[in-house]
């Protein structure tokens, strides 16, 4: 048996002696949820929030969602375009070259063309009245003053007509649309300077723990904080806006702290890190307590992440939510995925992810009773698992592009898996 093999063993060991009875379980009594129950109840509580709404410019808009339908404000095109460069004809040919006058993109209104006339045009210029078609330059050739054509040419060709693509008040998105790249180019076109959207989810991060260095090497039983440089962007990329980091000691003054923090913070959601077991130092459960707190996610049966939670604080409409998640790294990730992507998309009006599959390349060992999350690679066909995907670890996960959701006792090669994509792998909220 390997060492890897052997931990995990131990771990399987450890969760059937030290999981709590059917009764009640967890810090607040409550019975820890499953992976799929946990992950709806934190959908279900973002959408419970009243939903804030302002207007910002275009550039202000990425990544947030329409809050109002978005309606053409003028036909487009608002005017008969060219769609090639080329030349702008009317009637049957051969035409006669208008000498001196091109029709360019932005220029004043042409001159319409006689009967039997040709006048150079570029693309997106205005059509002349009287024309008929556009023949592109290739399609074409000159001779002295007279223009032939080198394919039939059939009325309309080329002409982009006012209106193909919409009309003055037509309905382009409805509410709900999240506004991406694309839809900022389509706001522009239709008119707009400024969109009604539903603002970021605000939030802060408070690390917890003595035992963390912000730089330089582990020593004399001092760790390197590598969850903070971690958050800050990955909940970026969840759509959600980082008003700060704070942090605070597992001493009773940080305690203190905590409990003003999650009493006065100005965000939407505070995401803790470690304290949510039930250890000497561990105050993230008696503070939220303190802070009449109402634990909606107390532990999950997931591995890695167990005791991540979520609580909220204050009435439902308008209420502060709390993720605590592990301390471990991994574990955090996993918390991440579970409650606080769902949450923050619920918050911000945005779509679930749609849900897919992949065939698994191996087999992978399960917890016996638990959900488990791996760090995994996609190749075309397969879900390959990675190494180093213990709680503590995140050299599997950096190098993965998502999370296999492995069913209690494991799966076998070829077996289909749920997969969780990572923020930068399915290109997360445009940021």
């Amino acid at each position: 048996m390997t060492r890897t093999d052997a931990e995990h063993a131990l771990e399987q060991a450890l969760a059937l002696v030290s999981r709590a009875p059917e009764g009640g379980g967890g810090a607040g009594g409550h019975r820890t949820a499953s992976w799929p129950r946990a992950r709806e109840t934190a959908a279900h509580a973002g959408a419970g929030v009243r939903a804030r709404t302002h207007r910002v410019p275009l550039a202000d808009a990425l990544g947030e969602v329409l809050t109002a339908p978005l309606e053409a404000l003028t036909d487009l095109p608002s005017f008969d375009t060219s769609a090639m460069d080329g030349w702008a004809v009317a009637g049957p040919g051969p035409w006669s070259v208008r000498t001196g006058r091109q029709v360019l993109a932005g220029s004043a209104l042409p001159d319409p063309l006689a009967d039997g006339e040709a006048v150079p045009i570029a693309t997106g210029a205005r059509i002349p009245a009287d024309a008929t078609a556009v023949i592109r330059s290739e399609h074409c050739h000159e001779a002295g003053t007279q223009l032939f054509a080198d394919l039939p040419v059939l009325t309309g060709q080329d002409i982009r007509p006012r209106g193909q693509e919409c009309r003055s008040g037509d309905l382009l998105l409805p509410a709900g649309s999240l506004v991406t790249p694309a839809v900022l180019g389509l706001a522009a076109a239709a008119g707009y300077d400024e969109l009604s959207t539903r603002p970021r989810p605000r939030v802060e991060i408070v690390v917890l723990g003595d035992e963390l260095l912000t730089e330089g090497r582990p020593h004399d039983g001092l760790i390197r904080d590598a969850l903070s440089p971690m958050l800050g962007p990955w909940l970026t990329r969840l759509g959600a806006e980082v008003i700060g980091t704070r942090r605070l000691g597992d001493d009773p003054a940080g305690a203190e702290a905590l409990l003003e923090v999650f009493t006065t913070s100005t965000a939407d959601v505070v995401v803790t890190t470690g304290g949510t077991a039930s250890g000497p130092v561990d105050h993230v459960h008696p503070v939220l307590r303190r802070a009449g707190a109402d634990l909606l996610v107390d532990g999950v049966e997931v591995r890695p992440g167990h005791p991540m939670l979520l609580a909220r604080i204050g009435s439902r409409p308008d209420g502060r939510h709390v993720v605590g998640l592990p301390g471990n790294p991994l574990a955090a990730v996993s918390g991440l995925l579970t409650l606080a992507d769902p949450l923050l998309r619920a918050l911000a009006g945005r779509r679930r992810r749609p849900r897919y599959t992949a065939a698994v390349q191996g087999d992978v060992p399960g917890h016996p009773q638990d959900t488990r999350l791996v760090p995994v690679l996609l190749t075309d066909e397969h879900a390959v698992p990675l190494r180093y995907n213990g709680p503590a670890m995140l050299r599997g996960v950096a190098a993965a592009d998502a999370l296999a959701v492995v069913p209690p006792h494991g799966a076998r090669s070829g077996q289909e898996l749920e997969i969780l994509d990572l923020p930068w792998a399915s290109g997360g909220c445009f940021t």
